[in-house]
C-alpha cells in the first residue's frame, strides 16, 4: 500500500470518528465507550463540548496527514508529526482507560489510525 493510501485510509478513519463525536454531541447514549467511560447513557453537557472540540481536532490531524502526503493543503511538515503524536498519545489512552468496553472498542481503531498516520510521516 502506498503511502497516500494510508494517509487516505487515515482519513476516512477520522471521518468515521467525527461522526461518531457527532452522534454523542446530538446526544447519541454511547457515555460508556468514551472518555473514559464513567457515563452510561448521553453524555452531559461538558462531555458534549470535549465531542465538539474532539470534532475540530480529528479534522485538523486528518488535513495534516493528507498535506504530509501532498493532498489538501500545504501545511508544514511539523504538522503531521503533531497528529501522529496526539494519534499515539490517543491510542496509549484507550490501552489503558478503566472502561474495558470503550479499551475493546476503541485501542485497536486508535492504533490502526497510528500506525497509519505513522507510515505517512516515516515514509512521506
Amino acid at each position: 500500500m502506498m503511502v497516500t493510501q494510508f494517509a487516505m485510509l487515515y482519513a476516512v478513519f477520522c471521518l468515521g470518528v467525527i461522526g461518531f463525536q457527532v452522534a454523542l454531541i446530538a446526544g447519541a447514549p454511547w457515555g460508556q465507550i468514551t472518555q473514559g467511560g464513567q457515563v452510561e447513557g448521553a453524555l452531559p453537557p461538558l462531555g458534549r463540548w470535549i465531542a465538539a472540540i474532539s470534532v475540530f481536532l480529528l479534522a485538523f490531524m486528518a488535513a495534516a496527514v493528507l498535506s504530509a502526503v501532498g493532498l489538501g493543503a500545504d501545511w508544514p511538515v511539523w504538522t503531521g508529526w503533531l497528529a501522529f503524536a496526539v494519534q499515539v498519545l490517543s491510542a496509549l489512552l484507550n490501552w489503558i482507560t478503566p472502561s474495558v468496553p470503550e479499551r475493546r472498542l476503541w485501542a485497536p481503531i486508535t492504533t490502526g489510525m497510528a500506525i497509519c498516520a505513522g507510515v505517512v510521516v516515516f515514509g512521506g
